[in-house]
């Protein structure tokens, strides 16, 4: 057709370099996923001697079948979602009226509270503070202590805030205003139902941080019925290890047989875990996908 563009040489380089640079981040990611699954299925002792490097090999499902019949999994599958769930709904209850309220001109005070808000992005309390203060509040030992300290991130509140004053028109709050509507109904009946995105967005990087987190369980937590998953896991690993470094000590050849045994099983239920775990966010993200690059598109490049 007349009306296109003929590409030259320089154009078709460049495009080959794009496919190229683009096919070697598909290889870098995809190959960790493959492995994982690959490992999950096959014979430990061909993963540990590395004869399993992309395919399955040597099949057994012996690792799923562990990892259902686990009751210490299960219940950090079941304590996961439950402080997934009320951690994002109150970091959501957190972030979103306060970014909407710094969105608004009419805020008086707006700059102080926002510079306060940065100031804690710079200076932390630190640790040990942290863990005394979340003491003396009552919280340790109990799924508040993971959810109340991380209650609002600066970031995500600046990213809301910025969605809301790029997006909401001002005359549509305004023209809300003068028919009689209050500030909380004009949030709560305008501007929620229009920022489906960021809401999308906040509720996605929450909720991933939920999902993935163990720190807080491993310092606030004493009790093992309340471990999060992702803290089962890591008992998993810290096992393997030492159950390998214990291995490669001066043993008994029956000893030696037995802790072998345990670490192959342990291997096993590692990569069967890491499947399970990372299905819930795998299955949710496609839903959720539109509105992730929408809200941050939108969220980054009129900041």
């Amino acid at each position: 057709m007349a009306g296109l563009v003929k590409e030259t040489k320089a154009d078709k380089i460049f495009m080959a370099c794009n496919y190229a640079y683009l096919l070697l981040a598909f290889v870098i990611v995809a190959y960790p996923i493959i492995y994982i699954v690959s490992a999950s299925i096959s014979d430990p002792k061909l993963v540990g001697s590395g004869e399993m490097w992309l395919w399955p090999r040597g099949i057994t499902f012996e690792g799923y079948l562990r990892v259902f019949d686990n009751a210490k999994i299960w219940s950090g599958y079941k304590n996961t979602i439950i402080y997934t769930l009320a951690g994002t709904a109150v970091n959501l209850a957190a972030t979103l009226p306060a970014a909407y309220a710094l969105s608004r001109k009419d805020f008086k005070g707006r700059s102080f509270f926002m510079a306060m808000f940065l100031f804690t992005m710079f200076f932390g309390g630190g640790l040990v503070p942290g863990y005394l203060l979340t003491k003396a509040l009552g919280l340790v030992n109990t799924m508040w202590a993971l959810i109340l300290p991380g209650a609002a991130s600066v970031w995500n509140i600046i990213v809301a805030r910025t969605f809301f004053q790029s997006t909401i028109p001002q005359e549509l709050q305004e023209a809300a205003h003068i028919d009689g509507c209050t500030n909380s109904g004009i949030f709560v009946k305008i501007v929620l139902p229009l920022s489906a995105p960021i809401i999308a967005v906040m509720a996605l990087f929450y909720g991933v941080g939920h999902w993935n987190s163990y720190f807080g369980a491993l310092i606030y937590l004493n009790e093992e019925s309340k471990y999060p998953l992702q803290l089962i896991l890591r008992q998993i690993l810290v096992l393997q290890q030492m159950t390998a470094e214990t291995t490669g000590a001066a043993v008994s050849a029956s000893v030696a047989s037995a802790l072998n045994n345990k670490a192959d099983i342990a291997a096993l239920v590692k990569y069967a875990v890491i499947i399970v775990s990372s299905l819930p966010v795998i299955v949710v993200y496609p839903f959720l996908q539109r509105y992730f690059v929408q809200g941050v598109m939108i969220g980054s490049v009129k900041g």
